[in-house]
């Protein structure tokens, strides 16, 4: 059973950080991409980056520079890490496997003062 768990997530001001972590299990690992992606609301998903099984993430332009996202492979863990968060980052995020219906439940992250 396939099974993606985030956590993380919270109410924070703006200017402040939060890490993410998505736990994938059922899955061997090293050998899938995961991505982010993330809901604010009354709009659609978006996608905010992949953590590929090689090489450098990759992150949309929208958030580069302040979101960055990595991998444990010894964790089975992708981190989103979000630096000087903005109240328009406010949403539920979510990770998933990218061409599979796997999807975690999300994390809520709240910006606002």
């Amino acid at each position: 059973q396939v099974q993606l768990v985030e956590s993380g997530g919270g109410l924070v001001q703006p200017g402040e950080s939060l890490r993410l972590s998505c736990e994938v299990s059922g899955i061997s690992f090293t050998t899938y991409a995961v991505g982010w992606w993330r809901q604010a609301p009354g709009k659609q998903r978006e996608w905010i980056g992949d953590s590929p099984t090689t090489g450098s993430a990759n992150v949309v332009h929208s958030v580069k520079g302040r979101f960055t996202i990595s991998r444990d492979n010894a964790k089975n863990t992708i981190y989103l890490e979000m630096n000087n968060l903005k109240p328009e980052d406010t949403g539920v995020y979510y990770c998933n496997v990218p061409g599979t219906k796997y999807w975690g439940q999300g994390t809520q992250v709240t910006v606002s003062s």
